[in-house]
């Protein structure tokens, strides 16, 4: 069975490193980032010249550059696909889907992961990281991006009929989100 899990989660969650040692758990399992495909095709089409650039693009460009990462991630033929991206978001114009429906669609998960931690959590790790150019939140904003994404993700599996899982990712303790995952993937197997 050909498995396509799409991790989520609000930036400084943890999501990529709980996802990169879940798909190290996994036979035959490649992990894609979505927003490394979107920015891809936003350089190719000269739009872009860095990846937090994409965020102050029109909505419609944005949408565009969904359509064409899912398209392209849809085509790999992996065993295991693991799909990095997140539920939303924020621009310019407000909160934009990550994953509107013809994204998700065009995607076809098996699964879909929310990894979570505490808005304390989250807001430390994001003023750690000096990588790149988030936008500046409290830990009251946090909660309500949690709550946010939560409720993305609800909807996200009921258009698709894939099952959803929340997993928290409490500081050190990455490893035991990604058993969660992995664990849940080999019973579906």
């Amino acid at each position: 069975m050909r498995l396509r899990v799409v991790v989520v989660g609000i930036p400084g969650v943890g999501k990529t490193t709980v996802v990169e040692k879940a798909r190290s758990g996994m036979k035959r399992a490649k992990l894609v980032t979505f927003g490394t495909v979107m920015f891809e095709e936003a350089l190719r089409l000269k739009w872009v010249r860095d990846r937090d650039q994409m965020r102050s693009l029109p909505v419609e460009r944005q949408g565009k550059l969904q359509k064409m990462a899912a398209t392209r991630i849809a085509r790999m033929g992996d065993e295991v696909v693991f799909v990095d991206t997140h539920l939303f978001i924020r621009t310019q114009e407000g909160f934009w889907p990550g994953l509107p429906f013809d994204v998700v669609r065009a995607l076809k998960p098996t699964h879909l992961v929310l990894v979570e931690a505490s808005p304390d959590e989250i807001l430390a790790r994001r003023q750690s990281d000096t990588s790149r150019h988030r936008d500046a939140l409290r830990a009251s904003d946090l909660e309500s991006e949690l709550s946010l994404a939560r409720s993305f993700l609800a909807v996200s599996s009921t258009l698709t009929g894939a099952p959803m899982l929340l997993v928290s990712n409490n500081k050190g303790r990455a490893d035991e989100a990604a058993d969660t995952i992995v664990r849940m993937l080999r019973k579906a197997a």
